[in-house]
């Protein structure tokens, strides 16, 4: 029996994948990895770092098509005899695992967050507010892990990447233009994020966001009213109908924490919040509370991490 982990390789191997491969691992089964697309041979054997015996590459498709992914990861199954598929509960995985779980009659657990115990999986319910456990009785099994539950563990060194057909089928999505922000940390793989809401009054004073973020090494990030007035892009935008993010450390200031913009952050290791408002929803769920003006205690909080790093 073996562990099926789709790690999605469009513009390199991000850190949830190898969270997934570390998962997988941990499953105590063999590990195969299973990607698409024209990856560098060298950057797809690096998944056996994390424990992958081998990685599995259909070359023929080109784009995020969830129906051609859905028969190529089937197909992998079919031909690797596994019982276990793993992914990391990103945008694709979200498309493809319930597909996927309809085409083998597997059991779907969507936001593991911690390794099984026996047949019973951990996860996240009601938008992060409380824990179930979930048991899944089918013969194959499809576990989506959410992003920063584990740390990756490398535990091997490189593997195999070998060529495989999975009889993708036709593609239904034709891939116009790819657009990555450039010099910038993606926001679902970060570790460090600094956020603003509307409490900063313009885009002109969004420097010093910048600045603590600069010296943290954080990526940016803003409320849903913010990324609509234009303010900051839309790829900034956290919470439930933006992006959903798990940092170790996430700094919220003049944002007052609606239900909305909580349900993408909750998930942070460490929330930390500064807010004129002594009555801020978000100071419930924080776990520091700086109850003052973001334009005095942020460029303070900055100079302290610089004397911080300077000293260290």
């Amino acid at each position: 029996m073996s562990t099926l982990v789709y790690i999605n390789s469009r513009n390199g191997i991000a850190k949830n994948a190898y969270e997934a491969i570390t998962y997988a691992k941990k499953l105590g089964q063999e590990v195969i990895a299973i990607t698409t697309g024209n990856a560098d041979d060298s950057v797809l054997a690096t998944a056996g770092e994390y424990g992958a015996s081998k990685v599995l590459v259909d070359r023929s498709v080109a784009t995020d098509d969830a129906q051609q992914l859905t028969r190529v990861i089937a197909n992998a199954v079919e031909s690797t005899g596994a019982n276990t598929v793993v992914f990391s509960n990103e945008i694709v995985a979200k498309s493809v695992a319930p597909r996927l779980s309809v085409r083998l009659k597997a059991g779907l657990i969507s936001g593991a967050i911690a390794i099984p115990e026996g047949d019973t999986v951990k996860v996240n319910v009601f938008s992060g507010k409380a824990f179930g456990n979930v048991k899944i009785n089918s013969d194959k099994k499809i576990i989506s892990l959410l992003p920063n539950s584990i740390q990756p563990e490398q535990t091997g060194s490189a593997c195999s990447v070998e060529e495989f057909n999975g009889n993708a089928g036709e593609a239904k999505i034709k891939l116009l233009e790819t657009k990555k922000p450039e010099g910038e940390i993606p926001l679902p793989e970060a570790e460090l994020v600094v956020s603003a809401g509307r409490g900063l009054k313009g885009p002109e004073n969004w420097g010093m966001i910048e600045d603590l973020a600069k010296e943290l090494g954080a990526a940016t990030a803003c409320s849903r009213p913010v990324a609509d007035i234009g303010w900051r892009p839309h790829h900034e935008h956290v919470g439930q109908t933006g992006v959903a993010i798990r940092p170790n450390l996430y700094i919220a200031a003049g944002i007052s924490g609606a239900i909305q913009h909580l349900a993408g952050v909750n998930g942070s290791k460490v929330i930390v919040v500064v807010n004129t408002d002594a009555e801020a929803p978000f100071f419930k769920a924080a776990d520091y509370g700086v109850l003052g003006d973001a334009f005095e205690v942020i460029p303070r909080l900055t100079e302290a991490v610089k004397k911080f790093k300077a000293s260290n």
